[in-house]
């Protein structure tokens, strides 16, 4: 009996740790998302530009002119990059959204194992 609200506690703490790893790769999801998207608008705006007008880039405090097919070089790389790293997170995901539910399913059967045998499951399963 002991050693099922043992392992059902030990359950609960792996499903917690998961739960908390899908946090952090939905909010990296998020960012990388957030900096696509300014990198996209900067992209519109350089299609808006005329013959002649000037691109500058911020260098700490200092705004440097930069040439325009180097400029848009540099952001088609960055959405090149941005979007490599939304698909790698986007598996991530996926993959801890698995794990979670593997994990759903242990619980339930401890949970099940431990009602079989008597305990009180509501003290462990709080946690999950």
């Amino acid at each position: 009996m002991a050693e099922v609200q043992a392992r059902l506690q030990g359950l609960s703490e792996e499903y917690t740790k998961l739960q908390q790893e899908l946090q952090t790769c939905v909010q990296s999801q998020q960012k990388l998302e957030a900096q696509k998207q300014e990198n996209d608008n900067v992209q519109k705006e350089f299609k808006r530009l005329k013959d002649g007008e000037s691109i500058y880039k911020l260098v700490g405090p200092v705004l440097l002119k930069q040439d325009k097919v180097e400029a848009e070089s540099t952001v088609n790389g960055r959405i090149e990059f941005i979007s490599k790293e939304l698909e790698r997170t986007e598996g991530q995901i996926k993959e801890v959204q698995d794990k979670l539910e593997k994990k759903k399913g242990e619980i339930i059967q401890a949970q099940a194992g431990l009602q079989a045998g008597g305990g009180a499951p509501g003290k462990v399963a709080a946690k999950g």
